[in-house]
């Protein structure tokens, strides 16, 4: 099999090079920004040694992966620039890598600094190690330190701590997963599969139909769905969320209107339009400095600065 790419991000972030260099190499400022640890430590350090460190990661479901590392860190790079190497392994059977290696380069870079890392590991478990790593571990480690470059970019340029901005983040894409799978369920279920459910009798109550009510429910069924894709979709753009509230408000008050019995049931329009306003008003609110993957380069340039970088 051939062998995976290494893993490289790089992004572009106004600020000062020490202000990063102290985000980046102080460890209990590291672990706040870096999805990929949960707890970085340093060890004792002998003097011409590398720096030794222990690194936690939770997994899940009560587990972790433990690891140790070392690092070296150049300042006397040509133009200003920065490096940092690291090596890491991990001697955890449930550990997907064994060891790996890699580096962080830091840039001045006009009015910022070009942050830059990439980095290789081997992986255990034989050939489905490397095809778990393939398809599924590196894709989403590699998304994983994207998003953390980004959220590191959030937090120097705008000052917002990373807690706040992951609690924002989760907020947000929890309100728009119950948004899009609302929209996709009720368009698909009652309207697409089971319109003798209800909502065909509540349409041709309305005096729209005019003959063509299953026609006119699956057609409705269709934009709902395609709600739910459009939320998945433009979710970071404000005119997507006023256009629903809108258009819930509009649906609940033909329902209500056209069978206004419906309001003593137990499951009616307001109880499903509240809960998705809701949802639309807290994604609405929590969807701007976000963490963006894609803002970052991830695909390394074929140079001799990068061939040359020893790790």
């Amino acid at each position: 099999m051939k062998r995976a790419k290494p893993i490289f991000v790089e992004l572009q972030m106004q600020t000062e090079l020490e202000t990063l260099w102290e985000r980046t190499q102080t460890p209990a400022l590291h672990e706040q920004w870096d999805l990929r640890f949960s707890s970085i430590t340093y060890l004792p350090q002998e003097k011409g040694k590398p720096q030794q460190f222990r690194y936690t990661t939770h997994i899940g479901f009560g587990m972790a992966v433990e690891g140790t590392g070392e690092t070296r860190a150049r300042k006397d790079l040509r133009s200003g620039e920065r490096l940092s190497t690291l090596v890491f392994a991990s001697d955890q059977p449930i550990s997907l890598i064994r060891e790996g290696r890699g580096y962080w380069k830091y840039e001045p870079n006009g009015d910022g600094v070009l942050f830059t890392t990439r980095y290789d590991y081997e992986t255990r478990f034989g050939l489905a190690g490397r095809l778990l790593d393939r398809w599924l571990f590196r894709p989403l480690f590699g998304y994983a330190t994207a998003w953390s470059f980004d959220l590191l970019r959030i937090w120097l340029e705008k000052s917002i701590a990373p807690a706040v901005t992951i609690e924002r983040a989760l907020l947000h894409y929890v309100s728009v997963a119950v948004l899009a799978i609302l929209w996709g369920y009720e368009g698909l279920v009652p309207k697409l599969l089971f319109p003798e459910s209800g909502e065909l009798e509540l349409l041709e109550r309305t005096g729209w139909a005019a003959g063509g009510g299953h026609s006119l429910l699956m057609a409705l069924g269709i934009v709902e769905i395609a709600a739910a894709v459009a939320v998945i979709k433009f979710h970071r753009h404000k005119w997507l969320y006023r256009g629903q509230q809108l258009a819930l408000i509009l649906l609940a008050g033909i329902a209500i209107g056209a069978q206004p019995g419906l309001l003593a049931a137990p499951f009616n329009p307001l109880t499903l339009t509240i809960p998705m306003l809701a949802a639309a008003f807290v994604a609405e609110r929590t969807m701007t400095d976000l963490p963006q993957a894609n803002r970052c380069r991830r695909a390394a340039p074929i140079s001799g600065v990068e061939r040359g970088v020893g790790v």
